[in-house]
């Protein structure tokens, strides 16, 4: 395609390229019109000083002429400095740059000629003349002088009136091309104004009204510009949109229906898994609970009848602990071989003998599978994508379930058996050890119980029986109460409130509470031997502090340690050589079985301070894990 048409093709498709064409012309004429003027003013410039210096060259001629003819009145001298000044200030302007800038060659060569005439003239006739050196034959007289310098004058303005008519020449080819640049940009911006008007003004208000139209419910309007450039390709997409909008219009009330289907059956599949999720997470899940879930599976996903069989992978049986089945139907997990139901963690899909179409789940969590969800979905009946989704997320609800209350059984067990060794422990730290001790005590007795002399030393081993017998049944009775209070309370703190309490009653005591263990978490041996130490000291303060308050405070340390303190305002530690505080040694006993130390301190204001400072087992991988990421 040669060029030419190239170009006229794409200014005809392209509305962008005409507009940008006729600014463009526009821009080019400015630029014309510019750059004549630029050029005139640049030839022009310095014509007005050079038509000035060439009419001083009559006045200066005028001027020399009065001197010549005025010789006689001056002196010799005199009249030739006057003359040679006067002719050379006429030759320096006459020579001036300003004068011969304005003698080009070419069309102007008039000028040029003018100008050599006046020169010659000048050079051949007026100079000689005034400065004296002239022929002896050349006729000086007033008359003759005044005809020769009025001749040359003549040459003069003849050089000037040129010299204007150049200037005059140069100014009237600027307003000539001004002026046709002036009238070809108003036809120019008069096509761009009806351009603009007639292909876009009028286009884009068709657009506009045909939108309103169509924005009022008028799906057959179409527009009436479709040709090549861009409105008319935008004219051609608004009747395609037209076009598309009346067809879905046309079958919006079928979507609309599909649509409300859809959003019909995912609300009653969401309403399906929170009913399932509520009663498999919101109570100990039994066979009526699994039930229900089958029969909201039955009515609300339109499938066949379920079976929930436990049993681990790999294993050839399996129990069932809920199903829909009839009594008539037959059951998959009764065969011995039970490999498929239990041999896969991937939902699979198998036809039966009988033509019934299986879909088996597993039921896992993260850790095991505990057995299959079996869901009959009828032969031949197309399974979606949906449902089998919502069955995925049902089974791994259920094995989540499953899990949750075995592991919860498991953990009441651990429990139950950690608690027993904490009361064996007990047992054995306090009750055992006194009766060991009072065992020692009976044969040292029998040894010396039938000797005389040794009546006072029988009397003081009775004595130690005594006081051994009385501790012991003080330490069953604090062990009865504190046990007691395990179970009766909630935790730590609540029995920690009833010990206070108590001692309150039984002492007329005031005692302030503060339990804050923040981030310290206790096992429940560790429980109890805080417990024991804080009812120990309370005992003592009960019993011989003679105080009339008391504060117990615990505190988790930034350092990751409990700190448990008691304190009164009694009279403080009093420490005989001869009394054993077997209180104080229990107690410094189970701090260094809880891994920490016991201090035994005078209180500021007078009273005893008992700290007890230990770090609780649960708290250590967590320090160590920060240590370690600091």
């Amino acid at each position: 395609m040669p060029v030419g048409q190239g170009l006229s093709g794409w200014f005809e498709r392209s509305m962008v390229a005409r507009l940008g064409g006729a600014i463009a012309a526009i821009a080019l004429l400015a630029v014309v019109g510019m750059s004549v003027s630029s050029m005139v003013a640049l030839s022009t410039q310095g014509s007005g000083k050079a038509i000035n210096l060439a009419g001083s060259l009559r006045m200066q001629s005028w001027h020399l002429a009065s001197l010549y003819l005025s010789r006689s009145q001056r002196g010799p001298t005199q009249q030739g400095q006057l003359m040679r000044a006067a002719v050379e200030k006429f030759e320096s302007t006459l020579r001036s740059a300003a004068i011969r800038a304005m003698l080009p060659g070419g069309r102007e060569a008039h000028l040029e000629d003018s100008y050599r005439q006046v020169t010659q003239a000048w050079q051949q006739d007026m100079r000689p003349l005034f400065l004296g050196h002239a022929s002896p034959a050349t006729d000086g007289s007033p008359e003759t002088v005044l005809r020769r310098v009025s001749g040359f004058v003549a040459g003069i303005d003849h050089l000037v009136k040129q010299m204007e008519d150049a200037t005059e020449a140069k100014i009237l080819v600027m307003q000539m091309v001004l002026g046709v640049a002036l009238v070809i940009t108003v036809l120019v911006v008069l096509l761009t104004v009806h351009l603009i008007h007639q292909g876009l003004v009028k286009p884009l208000q068709e657009l506009l009204a045909g939108a309103a139209r169509m924005g009022g419910g008028d799906l057959t309007v179409r527009s009436t510009h479709t040709g090549e450039d861009e409105l008319g390709r935008l004219g051609q997409a608004f009747n395609l949109m037209a076009e598309d909008l009346r067809k879905l219009y046309l079958n919006l009330e079928e979507r609309v229906a599909v649509k409300t289907e859809e959003l019909t059956r995912s609300n009653r599949a969401l309403e399906l898994l929170y009913h399932s999720i509520a009663r498999l997470h919101g109570s100990h899940p039994g066979r009526e609970t699994y039930m229900a879930v089958l029969r909201d599976i039955e009515h609300v996903l339109g499938m066949g009848r379920g079976i929930v069989c436990l049993g681990g992978p790999g294993g050839h049986a399996g129990r069932v602990i809920a199903t829909t089945l009839l009594a008539s139907d037959a059951n998959p997990c009764d065969k011995a071989d039970c490999g498929w139901c239990h041999g896969t963690d991937t939902p699979r899909a198998r036809i039966t003998e009988e033509g019934r179409q299986l879909l088996t789940f597993p039921l896992a969590d993260t850790e095991h599978q505990y057995g299959v969800l079996i869901v009959d979905a009828h032969a031949g009946h197309h399974v979606e994508a949906w449902q089998v989704q919502l069955l995925e997320a049902l089974s791994r609800h259920i094995g989540v379930a499953i899990g949750a209350e075995r592991r919860i059984e498991q953990n009441r067990r651990l429990a139950l058996l950690e608690e027993r060794a904490v009361i064996a422990r007990e047992l054995h730290d306090s009750l055992a050890q006194s009766l060991a001790y009072m065992r020692i005590q009976v044969s040292r007795l029998q040894a010396v119980i039938n000797k005389p002399e040794r009546q006072t030393e029988a009397e003081d081993m009775l004595q130690e029986l005594r006081e051994g017998m009385s501790g012991a049944y003080r330490q069953l009775r604090e062990l009865l109460s504190t046990f007691r209070l395990r179970m009766e309370g909630e935790d730590l703190a609540s029995a920690l409130a009833q010990t206070v309490a108590e001692f309150a009653d039984r002492g007329e005591l005031e005692i302030d509470l503060r339990a804050d263990r923040g981030g310290c978490v206790l096992s429940p041996n560790e429980e109890i031997h805080v417990l024991h130490v804080v009812r120990e000291a309370l005992s003592n303060v009960l019993n011989h502090a003679r105080a009339r308050h008391a504060g117990v405070q615990l505190v988790c340390t930034d350092a990751g340690r409990l700190e448990v303190t008691v304190e009164d305002d009694g009279i403080g530690i009093v420490k005989s050589a001869n009394v054993h505080h077997y209180g104080m040694t229990i107690m410094e006993e189970r701090a260094r079985s809880l891994g920490g130390e016991i201090r035994y301190a005078p209180r500021p204001g007078g009273g005893t301070r008992v700290v007890l400072s230990f770090r609780p087992s649960r708290m250590q991988p967590i320090l160590l894990q920060h240590r370690t990421a600091s």
